[in-house]
């Protein structure tokens, strides 16, 4: 990942011309998608006292507003159904600039950290699974998908703009695209058959608190705002700067939700995490002005963290994780910790983003858009027994019991000696929907627990084929 740069000074979309009194915000370009059935906001700056007027072509109306005397001017135009029927926006404070090839469908923002941003091409020894067949059949979905990328940059003070446009998927444009807000588009276009437009805001490395803005952060005491001990940190790391120049830029367009992938980086402090994750959230609702629009994260994948800080930590991080989903109101989480392969131990970016992408889009079709035939909830862990030296462990399978009973990976169990062996035998009580669950090395078993490691992949999924959220019978750290 190359080192980003820190923005000084507004940079005006490349799309308008330097002399335009009326400037569009940086996301009014053409080729944009606007959120369908919505009040959407259209913004930029100008001379103040100007009045400005929006004209759509799909009603033709005349909406108005006058430039503040800071320069900003705001209004929202009302949007009809999605439709593949391109629309244009002419915006005039007397010397119109017309927007063209504008699409009305759904619009996410994309967010977190590198395996949000992770794209179709991959990283440098990081493969995105079948990337570059997604790359060379892109133009397929060239009326269906657009794709805005904020580019990787960070500043001490709030900007206003950044240097990007809407883009067309072609082969051209879609190897930078985020694979995982890719399949995430597709599925979401297929289903509800209206365009999908990605704002998508991710860096790598990122924590929760590089999305979180001073006046919070200052809340925070092991948080220093000074540039005497922000420059010092991997770029990655820095605090409040990412919110600055990637978020206040983007957080007035009209958005439907937001998608999230995040938290490796924050492995370290998973005791934190979840209250800062929720206060995260509030705030970029706040920004945002729409309500409180669904929220819905990944569970971090597993991975064997090295660094002494880290190692240990990530099933308390992910433990945090559904802490927060169930302190964050109209969110949701989806598990994927049966979406690595065992040679990934070391990778923490796992290869397969598509199945990612099409389980995350499964929750927002079904809990936003009423889709119940997508199923979104994974079993989890209900109660225990111990019994003839193993585990009985109740599972809460919300669809159609469970679907494996052979070969089942992931468990381990302890004894009084608090030293967990993986379980040697794991089998599926059918009649009451239990995993029996025993090793040879623990004859008397008070503790069991399912992917709770760095590195554990599960195997074991609900009928719905969603797999087993990761957890813990003991409180022992």
């Amino acid at each position: 990942m190359k080192k980003s740069s820190l923005i000084l000074a507004l940079i005006l979309p490349a799309a308008i011309s330097a002399e335009s009194k009326v400037r569009p915000g940086s996301l009014i370009t053409d080729n944009m998608v606007l959120q369908e059935n919505a009040d959407a906001r259209i913004y930029g700056t100008g001379d103040p006292g100007a009045k400005v007027t929006v004209t759509p072509s799909w009603d033709n109306k005349e909406y108005t507003t006058t430039i503040d005397r800071t320069g900003q001017w705001s209004l929202a135009v009302r949007t009809p159904d999605g439709s593949f029927t391109p629309c244009s926006i002419t915006i005039s404070d007397g010397d119109p600039i017309t927007i063209n090839n504008v699409l009305i469908g759904e619009v996410w923002l994309a967010s977190g950290q590198s395996n949000m941003q992770m794209p179709l091409k991959g990283f440098p020894g990081c493969c995105t699974l079948g990337g570059y067949d997604e790359i060379a059949s892109s133009r397929h979905e060239a009326d269906r998908i657009r794709f805005y990328t904020v580019p990787l940059t960070q500043s001490y003070t709030p900007v206003d703009t950044v240097d990007a446009v809407w883009t067309i998927p072609s082969p051209e444009t879609s190897p930078d695209y985020s694979a995982l807000a890719w399949h995430f588009a597709k599925r979401m276009t297929d289903v509800l058959d209206v365009p999908v437009g990605i704002v998508s805001a991710a860096y790598g490395g990122a924590k929760v608190e590089s999305w979180t803005p001073r006046d919070i952060l200052e809340t925070y005491p092991d948080v220093s705002l000074a540039p005497k001990d922000i420059e010092p940190m991997v770029h990655y790391h820095r605090p409040m700067l990412m919110y600055n120049a990637m978020f206040n830029p983007i957080k007035n367009y009209t958005y439907k939700g937001i998608i999230w992938y995040q938290g490796c980086s924050n492995v370290s402090t998973p005791e934190t995490y979840a209250d800062r994750l929720a206060t995260m959230v509030k705030n970029w609702r706040d920004e945002i002005s729409i309500g409180d629009i669904p929220f819905y994260a990944v569970e971090i994948a597993p991975y064997e963290y090295g660094d002494p800080s880290e190692k240990g930590k990530a099933p308390l991080l992910r433990e945090a994780q559904w802490k927060a989903v169930e302190m964050i109101p109209n969110s949701g989480m989806i598990s994927i910790n049966d979406l690595v392969e065992p040679y990934e131990r070391f990778n923490i970016h796992p290869a397969n983003k598509e199945a990612v992408g099409k389980r995350l889009c499964d929750l927002a079709l079904n809990k936003t858009y009423g889709k119940k035939q997508f199923p979104v909830e994974s079993p989890r862990y209900k109660s225990h027994k111990f019994k003839d030296g193993a585990a009985w462990v109740a599972i809460d399978s919300p669809s159609d019991g469970i679907c494996r009973n052979y070969a089942i990976e992931g468990f381990e169990v302890a004894g009084p000696d608090r030293v967990f062996h993986p379980a040697d035998s794991v089998w599926l009580h059918w009649q009451t929907n239990e995993m029996v669950v025993s090793s040879k090395d623990v004859p008397n078993p008070v503790a069991v627990r399912y992917a709770w490691r760095d590195f554990l992949p599960g195997n074991l999924h609900a009928g719905n084929y969603l797999p087993l959220i990761p957890f813990r019978t003991d409180d022992w750290e």
